[in-house]
Formats: C-alpha cells, structure tokens, sequence
C-alpha cells in the first residue's frame, strides 16, 4: 500500500517533452508545468523529476526542458546526460519570431523544418530520440525583394547545413506592381549533410572489437537546387501558388517537382493549406532527401547480425527512375482542433510510401486533450501503414482536465534509443516504447 502510495504521488507532475507542434504561448504570456513522474521505459519504470517552462515576450519565446529519470536504486538513467548536448538541450528553443514570419530565428530543437517548397528538405527533425537530442539554428528573413533561409542541423557531432537564397527580380523594375508576374519568385539551395557517416556505402561490423571498418565512403553528401515560384493569387484570405524545382545530388542522380500550394485563412476562424506535387526522378535519387527519420536512417549497424544499412547506400542502390506523387493538408478550426497529414508514393517502388500524420484536439476552456504525431517510411502498402517497427515514429497522448489547471493523461510513444560503439560513438537506433501515466500541473500567466 505504500508503495502504491508513492507511486500515485510521483505521477503528480508527470509530462512529456515531445508535445510542442510549433506552438507557443502568446506574446506575453508564459505558461509553467513540470514536477515528478513516473515514466516506463521498455518494461522499466523509471521515477521522473522534470520542469518545462516556456515564457514569449512580444516576437521573442523561450522554452526549457529538463528531464531526470532515476531507477529504483536511486541512479540517474545514463541516457539522460552522457554528451554535451544533452545538457545543452535543457535550453528546448530561444526564438524570434515565427516560421514564414519576414524574420524568424531558433536555436535548440528543430521540428520538422521545410526548406523552400520541400524537394531537398521537407520535415527535418534534428532530435528524433529522447535519447540523443541535438542543438541546432535556423535563420530565416525575408526583406521583401530577395531573402533567405538556412538551418543548421546539429553543431556537435557536425549535421545537416542548408541555405536557400531568393530572389523577387521584378521587384526591382517598373513591371513590380504587374498582378501575378510581379511576385515572380526564383530560389536557389545548397544542402548537405556535414556528419562522418554521411556517405559510407559499404564496410564490415567487427562484433567483438564493436568497430565499423569502413571501405567505401563519398564523403558529405550535398545537394544543390533551383527553383520558381508564381503567385496566381495572393490577398489577405487566399494564395496560390505554382512551382517547380529542380535538385542535383553531387555524385548521384537528380530529380524535377513541380506543383501547386492553397493557403486559405479566415482571420482566426479557419486556415486550410495543401499541397499536391508531381515528382519526377532519375535513378540515383531520393526527393526530400532530408526528412523527419534523415538522422535515423543516416547510418545504422545490426550488431546481432553485423549487417549495416545507410541512407548513402540507400541512395547508391537506386539504379531506376521512381516517378510519383506528394500532397499534403493541414486545417486548423478557431482554437479548435489541427490536423496535419502528408503522403508520398512513387510509381514503380513499392516501398516508397512515406506518412506524416499531427493532430492537436485541445479546444481553449475545454476538459479533454488529444495530441498525435505518427510518421512512417518505406511503406509497401495500406497494410504496413500502421504497423510499428523501426521505420515507425509514434506519439499519443489522451487526457482529461478534472479541473482546470490539472490534466490525467497516458502517454505512448514509440520512439528510438541510440547504441553505441566502444567509442560511445552512435553506431545505430533501436525502437524504444515508452509509456506514460502521468497527473500534469499546468498553470498559465500573463506579464
């Protein structure tokens, strides 16, 4: 009985960090939840201290987010502080501003980042386990006439860096105020992957000396593209816009999408984006090279049978061109509900399916919460869609507010441990479950 007694009381203040949908408190406004938990880990319970402010003053938001898990005997699970960055990652974000604001500026964890119209990157996620959370940058500014975005993946070991720069070219004529030909876009990327096991096609495991001999490596894989933009319509409640890109892999193949974006927002009521693309690549080629599972699928070892897959060798393998198609669709209802899906397959490879599922139900004043996010890779067919394995990401949580400022919830997760070589270096990841019952403090304040 007593032990039960402990249990329902560490439970208390229970949350998790893997909930923010890109949203943030308001200007001026902050909101403080965080206390003591009880969290299981693959079948192991682990007691839970944490503490997640985030604060927004004006354009600026800070978020931390401090997780301690300890065992039964009282010792810090090693997973939480065993390199740099994970005491880095306490810092959740410093922003300014907010993504496709004319100014917008991040530092900490980047979640699912889109450069440009998304043919090179689309969806990266810098910090896809718990386990092993990176810091990266992102600088984004629009001054009307030209701009540019860029991100920086992770500092430490070195990741992804991309830039894309834009240019209006009218703008600068006399033809500028000319309806649908005056906010001619035309942008150029540069993107690659700076990490050592970027470009390893082929090599050997050596179990016992748990050592990967490398014998075929291309060294950082970069990506360089072009593209156009065409506003049809552009006004305060719809845009439309046309585009086409087109995107090299050095040493590799290339491929060419063009598509069509909506945007339709009524004030605060209802927003409606979607997205529908055709893709057309040569063999070679991977669309969307950098997405949400890039830092899970960049390099991997089966230490049980010694075999190692990669995104490089991924790449290597693809001797046919994979036409296809992509759309996506996000609706957002008042302080409703969102909800966000995308989807790919390509024409002639059975396993290029790739889903991407948000929602977040948790009407303003309302008792109930509801947030999801599931992404899925390499899918065969409708079958495989919701099938959990180690091309699965998944995230639940279902709650009720008994009063206003306390949320009972359970969470499940299906995410991903790193494993590591004698070196402590990242040699693979391995799917971790994780599940939550969890009594949350939440309390709201304004400045």
């Amino acid at each position: 009985m007593k032990s039960l007694y402990v249990v329902l009381i560490i439970t208390l203040f229970s949350f998790q960090s893997f909930t923010q949908w890109d949203k943030y408190p308001r200007p001026d406004e902050g909101i403080m939840t965080g206390g003591l938990g009880l969290n299981w880990i693959d079948g192991k319970p682990y007691f839970r201290v944490s503490f997640r402010p985030e604060i927004s003053f004006s354009d600026f938001g800070v978020g931390l987010d401090l997780n301690l898990d300890f065992d039964s005997d009282g010792k810090l699970r090693k997973e939480n502080f065993n390199e740099t960055s994970d005491y880095l990652s306490i810092i959740r974000y410093i922003r300014y501003g907010l993504k496709n604001d004319p100014v917008f500026f991040k530092i900490g964890a980047l979640d699912y980042y889109t450069l440009g119209h998304g043919s090179i990157m689309q969806h990266y996620n810098n910090s896809p386990t718990y386990d092993n959370r990176r810091i990266g940058f992102v600088a984004d500014i629009d001054f009307g006439k030209f701009g540019f975005e860029s991100i920086m993946g992770s500092f430490s070991p070195a990741g992804v860096f991309g830039i894309r720069g834009y240019v209006r070219p009218l703008q600068f004529s006399e033809v500028s105020d000319i309806p649908i030909l005056g906010n001619l876009e035309v942008g150029a990327s540069f993107v690659s992957d700076l990490n050592d096991d970027a470009g390893i096609i082929d090599g050997n495991y050596n179990n016992s000396l748990r050592e990967f001999n490398i014998t075929e490596d291309k060294g950082s894989i970069s990506i360089i593209g072009v593209d156009l933009g065409l506003p049809l319509l552009n006004s305060s409640i719809t845009d439309i816009t046309l585009y086409v890109d087109y995107s090299k892999i050095f040493g590799f193949g290339s491929g060419v999408a063009t598509g069509v974006m909506f945007d339709f927002n009524l004030s605060t009521l209802v927003n409606l984006t979607a997205k529908l693309e055709r893709r057309f690549n040569n063999g070679k080629y991977i669309p969307a090279y950098f997405n949400s599972f890039h830092e899970v699928q960049r390099f991997k070892v089966d230490s049980a049978s010694s075999a190692f897959t990669s995104k490089a060798q991924m790449l290597n393998s693809i001797t046919e061109s994979g036409n296809g198609f992509y759309g996506d669709l996000l609706v957002r209802v008042l302080n409703l509900f969102d909800i966000y899906g995308s989807y790919q397959r390509l024409d002639k490879q059975s396993k290029s399916g790739e889903l991407n599922l948000r929602s977040s139900i948790e009407p303003e004043g309302a008792p109930f919460v509801l947030r999801a996010g599931y992404d899925k890779i390499n899918i065969q067919d409708e079958k495989d869609i919701f099938t959990l394995d180690d091309r699965s990401y998944l995230f639940t949580e279902v709650g009720y507010k008994p009063v206003e400022y306390i949320l009972v919830s359970i969470v499940y997760s299906w995410t991903y441990t790193p494993v590591r070589g004698n070196d402590d270096k990242i040699i693979s990841f391995e799917p971790q479950k994780r599940i939550e019952p969890r009594i949350s403090f939440i309390y709201p304040f304004k400045f």
